[in-house]
C-alpha cells in the first residue's frame, strides 16, 4: 500500500518537544498530590534541565545561525531560526509558570514558618549576625571587577550568580560586577523565635556591597547569570592522549559563548540588562527576566535542610527490596541455573554491586571486563574492580571520558584504575560507548563459564535509587560468546564481530527495529493481531518514525511509553491513528527501555540501553539483548501493561503534539506506587517461605534427637 508519510504535520520538532517534557516536570510541582518539598525539588529539576538544555541545544542552533546554516530539520521542515524562536515563545510561558508556581510554593513553606527573605527584612538581631557574617566569611572571598577604558568586561564563569552594580561619585557614574565565588554557600539559615530564615549569598552581598566600594554611592544592583555554549568539539583524531585533551577540553567550556542571560529584576522591574546583552553579544530574545532569584536549583539544597524537621512533607520512604527472581541465593549459584532479572529502583541494586565484588576476591575468576558510562562519587564497584586487579584478576574497563557533564568525574576514575593495574579503555573515536555490561570469566568445575550482567543504565548505585532500570545476569554460553567479542573489539583492533544474539549500535540496532517492525506488518496481514509495545526515553529516529506509521496504517496497534522527545504526533486519522504515545513522569525518572514485537504469540522481548534516537543508534556504542526467558518475558508484558493503565502520573499525548492526563472511569492506579507494593509483598513474601523454611529444618533436627 502507499503510505503516508513526510509530512511535516505527522512530526513534532525534537526540542519543542523537550520543551514540553520539561513543563509535564514542572507541572508535578504544581500537583497537590506530591508532598511539599518534593515540589520544591520538582522544580530545582526543571531548572538544572534547562541549563543543559540551554548549553547544548540551543547552543547548537545559534552555532548553526552564526555559521548561515538553514538547513530545516528532517521532520517538520524548521531551520534553526525558526527552532530558536519557537524554543524562546515556547519556554517564556514555561518560565512564567515555574516563577508563578516557586512563588506560591514559598507561601506554603511561610505557613510552616520557614522564609527566604532579604536581610533588611530580618530582625535587627538577625541583620547584625548577617554583616558580621559578611565581614568575616564573605568579605574577604569578593573580587570587585570594575569596568572602564582600562578595565574590559570580564570573562564570566558559566551559571555563577553575579552582582552587577552601578556607582556613582563626584567624578561621574561607573559600572562594576561582582561575582559569587564559588567557595561560599548559595544561602545562609537563621533562626529567630521559633522561625527559620534562609537569605540567599546574593541578598547578602547585596545589602553589604558598598563596603566594596568606598568613597562611592551604590545607585542600583540587581543579579544575573551566564549560561554558556558548552557543547564544544572534543579534538579526538590526532590526541595523543585523550585523558589530557579531555582536560584542556573541561576548561575550555567554561569560556564557551554567551547563550543565555538571566536577569532577576524583582528589585527593579524598569532593569533591562541592555548593557550586558550588548557585552555578551547577545540578542533581545537571549535574556530572560524574573521576578526572583536566579538558578532556583537552590532548593535542591533547602529541601535536603529541611527534610529531617519535616519527613512528612516527603514521598514516603521506599527502601528497594531483594529482586524476586534472585530472592536470597547468591547470584552466581542462581545464573548458574536460569536468567535472573532485576528491575531498579523498586529491587535492590546491591546484588550488581556484589556481583563485582565477589568476583574481585574469588579466586577461581579469571577476569572482570566492564562498561563505565557515569558512576557515583563514591563507587563500590571501582573499589570492587581495583581490588580485583590488586588480587591478580585481569581487569578491563572501559571509561567512556565524553559522557557530557561527566568527564571530569571519569578522568579522575580512569586514573585511578590504571593506578591499580587494571586495564582502562578510554572509548571509540567519534563515538560514545553507552553500553551497559559486565563479563566475569569464571572456573566452575574446572570449566569456563562466562557470566555477564546486562542493564538497561548506568553502574550507579546512587542513581539506581532514583532512576527505573532493568537488566539481567546470565550464563547464556551465547551471549557469553558475544560479550567477549564485543570486549576484544572495543579494546583491540579488529572488524565488528558478528554477534549470536546481542544487537550493537552503530547501525545494527536501527536495522533490528526496522527488520522486526516489517516482520510484525507481515504477521499482521496473516494473521490480522500485530501488536508492538516500545519504552524509550526518546523517539526521534525519522526512519523507526516512519516505520511505526507504516505499522499504524496497516492496522498494527502501537503502544509507546516515552518520557521525554517524541518527534510523531499519534492519533491523525488514517496516518498514526492506531499509535498510542504516553509519558510518566513521577516519582522516579523513567529510564527503563523495554522492545516488545508480538509476532503472532512468538513473542520477541528486548531490553536495551539505547533509546530510537538517531544519535543512539548511529553515534554510539549501545548493546540490545534478547529476553530468553519466557518467566521473564511474562514479567514484562505485565509491567509494560501496569504502564498502559496508569491514570494518575501518564499523560497521553494528542495529534497537536501537546499532553494531558489520561482520563477513565478505572480505579485509579500509579504504575510507580504498584511496583513499589509488589516489590514489597513479594519480599515479604519470600521471608515468610525463608523462615518456613528454616523452621522446618528446626523441626527436622528436633525430630531426630526426639527420636
Amino acid at each position: 500500500m502507499a503510505y503516508k508519510l513526510n509530512d511535516k504535520s505527522y512530526y513534532n520538532n525534537r526540542e519543542l518537544s523537550w520543551l514540553r517534557f520539561n513543563y509535564r516536570v514542572l507541572a508535578e510541582a504544581g500537583d497537590t498530590r506530591n508532598p511539599l518539598l518534593e515540589r520544591l525539588k520538582f522544580i530545582a529539576i526543571t531548572s538544572s534541565n534547562l541549563d543543559e538544555f540551554f548549553m547544548v541545544r540551543v547552543a547548537g542552533l545559534k552555532d548553526q545561525v552564526k555559521m548561515n546554516y538553514a538547513e530545516p530539520d528532517t521532520k517538520t521542515g524548521m531551520t534553526p531560526e525558526e527552532q530558536l524562536s519557537g524554543i524562546g515563545e515556547l519556554n517564556r510561558e514555561n518560565c512564567r509558570i515555574q516563577y508563578e508556581m516557586y512563588h506560591e510554593l514559598m507561601e506554603e513553606l511561610e505557613k510552616l514558618n520557614v522564609f527566604l527573605k532579604r536581610p533588611h527584612q530580618l530582625h535587627q538581631s538577625l541583620q547584625d549576625k548577617l554583616e558580621k557574617l559578611f565581614d568575616e566569611e564573605i568579605l574577604p572571598a569578593l573580587t570587585p571587577l570594575g569596568i572602564d577604558a582600562y578595565r574590559p568586561f570580564p570573562k564570566l564563569m558559566n551559571k555563577k550568580i553575579n552582582l552587577f552594580v552601578d556607582l556613582s561619585n563626584e567624578l561621574g557614574k561607573q559600572t562594576a560586577i561582582v561575582q559569587l565565588p564559588t567557595v561560599i554557600k548559595r544561602f545562609y539559615e537563621l533562626s529567630h523565635e521559633g522561625k527559620t530564615y534562609f537569605v540567599l549569598a546574593e541578598d547578602i552581598i547585596e545589602e553589604y556591597v558598598y563596603k566594596l566600594f568606598n568613597g562611592y554611592q551604590i545607585d542600583r544592583t540587581f543579579p544575573f547569570r551566564i549560561t554558556r555554549n558548552a557543547d564544544l568539539t572534543i579534538h579526538e583524531e590526532g590526541a595523543a592522549d585523550l585523558l589530557i585533551e579531555i582536560e584542556r577540553f573541561l576548561k575550555e567550556r567554561t569560556k564557551g559563548a554567551a547563550v543565555r542571560l538571566e536577569i532577576d529584576r524583582s528589585r527593579d522591574i524598569t532593569i533591562n540588562g541592555s548593557f550586558l546583552e550588548e557585552q555578551l553579544s547577545l540578542h533581545p530574545e537571549d535574556v530572560y527576566r524574573f521576578d526572583g532569584p536566579l538558578d532556583l536549583t537552590f532548593l535542591f539544597e533547602m529541601t535536603d535542610k529541611l527534610k529531617y524537621r519535616f519527613p512528612k512533607l516527603l514521598f514516603k520512604p521506599f527502601f528497594p527490596q531483594q529482586p524476586k527472581f534472585l530472592g536470597n541465593r547468591n547470584v552466581y549459584e542462581a545464573a548458574l541455573k536460569e536468567d535472573i532479572f532485576f528491575h531498579h529502583p523498586y529491587e535492590s541494586f546491591q546484588p550488581i554491586i556484589e556481583f563485582v565484588q565477589q568476583a574481585a576476591t574469588d579466586k577461581n575468576v579469571l577476569a572482570i571486563k566492564q562498561t563505565l558510562y557515569r558512576v557515583s562519587s563514591d563507587s563500590p564497584i571501582i573499589e570492587s574492580l581495583k581490588l580485583a586487579a590488586e588480587n591478580g584478576k585481569q581487569v578491563t574497563v572501559l571509561v567512556e571520558l565524553k559522557a557530557r557533564f561527566d568527564e571530569e568525574n571519569n578522568v579522575h576514575w580512569a586514573k585511578e584504575l590504571e593506578d591499580a593495574g587494571c586495564h582502562v579503555i578510554y572509548g571509540m573515536n567519534y563515538l560514545k560507548t553507552h553500553s551497559k555490561i559486565t563479563l566475569v570469566v569464571k572456573k566452575v568445575n574446572k570449566k569456563i563459564v562466562k557470566f555477564v550482567h546486562l542493564g538497561t543504565g548506568n553502574y550507579n548505585d546512587s542513581t539506581a535509587k532514583l532512576y527505573t532500570d532493568m537488566g539481567i545476569i546470565t550464563t547464556d554460553p551465547r551471549i557469553g560468546d558475544d560479550a567477549v567479542n564485543f570486549f576484544n573489539y572495543l579494546s583491540g583492533y579488529s572488524l565488528k564481530p558478528e554477534y549470536k544474539e546481542l544487537h550493537v549500535a552503530p547501525f545494527e540496532i536501527r536495522d533490528m527495529f526496522a527488520e522486526r517492525i516489517d516482520l510484525e506488518i507481515e504477521s499482521h496481514k496473516k494473521y490480522g493481531n500485530g501488536y508492538i509495545f516500545a519504552k524509550m526515553n526518546s523517539l526521534t529516529d525519522k526512519r523507526i518514525i516512519d516505520k511505526l506509521l507504516q505499522a499504524s496504517q496497516e492496522g498494527i496497534k502501537v503502544d509507546l511509553v516515552i518520557r521525554g522527545i517524541c518527534c510523531m504526533k499519534p492519533g491523525i486519522k488514517d496516518v498514526s491513528d492506531n499509535i498510542r504515545v504516553i509519558s510518566v513522569v513521577g516519582r522516579f525518572l523513567e529510564h527503563s527501555r523495554i522492545y516488545y514485537f508480538y509476532h503472532n504469540g512468538d513473542k520477541k522481548m528486548f531490553l536495551s540501553s539505547a533509546d530510537m534516537m538517531t544519535r543512539n543508534m548511529i553515534k554510539r556504542v549501545e548493546i540490545l539483548f534478547p529476553i530468553n526467558d519466557p518467566r521473564i518475558v511474562e514479567e514484562l508484558i505485565e509491567v509494560n501493561e501496569l504502564f498502559l493503565r496508569d491514570n494518575v502520573k501518564a499523560r497521553v499525548q494528542l495529534p497537536d503534539g501537546t499532553y494531558e492526563y489520561v482520563k477513565n472511569d478505572l480505579p485509579p492506579l500509579s504504575v510507580q506506587d504498584e511496583l513499589m507494593k509488589r516489590a514489597v509483598e513479594n519480599s515479604e513474601q519470600k521471608k515468610t517461605e525463608l523462615l518456613q523454611e528454616h523452621s522446618n529444618i528446626l523441626e527436622r533436627i528436633k525430630s531426630r534427637f526426639r527420636k
